[in-house]
Order: structure tokens, then C-alpha cells, then sequence
């Protein structure tokens, strides 16, 4: 799940808890929307917490050579 569908799923639940008023038998929209926002902040945080990890900076391993070496001058 990316960012984007995280961020979609927290701004339709708010829109379900917060700016509607819809009544159907046996549905509580209020409940759904509280779902729906968590599963959101969930998914942003694993997201976050991974994204973090992938991002470890590796060294070059490839020696550095200067004008000296390349001309034989050591």
C-alpha cells in the first residue's frame, strides 16, 4: 500500500465520520470512517518506517584517483 492510498483512506474516513450524514440499516458510517482512518495512519506509519530503511547510504567502492596517478607523478 503506498502513500497515496494511505493519505485517500484517512481523507474518506474523515469525510465518512465528519461530513456526512447518511443513515443505512445496519451500517454505521461513523464507525467506518474511524476504520478507514486508522487503517490509513497505520499503512503511513509502516510506510514511513520502511522508507526509512531502504534508504541506508552505501559507500563507493571505487578508488579515487587523482591528476598525479593518472600522469604516472607519484
Amino acid at each position: 500500500m503506498g502513500l497515496g492510498v494511505c493519505i485517500i483512506l484517512i481523507a474518506v474516513g474523515a469525510i465518512l465520520t465528519f461530513a456526512s450524514d447518511w443513515e443505512v440499516d445496519g451500517v454505521n458510517f461513523d464507525l467506518v470512517g474511524l476504520i478507514l482512518m486508522a487503517v490509513g495512519i497505520i499503512g503511513t506509519a509502516v510506510y514511513t518506517s520502511i522508507l526509512r530503511r531502504r534508504r541506508v547510504v552505501v559507500p563507493s567502492v571505487a578508488p579515487t584517483v587523482t591528476e598525479d596517478e593518472r600522469r604516472g607523478l607519484h
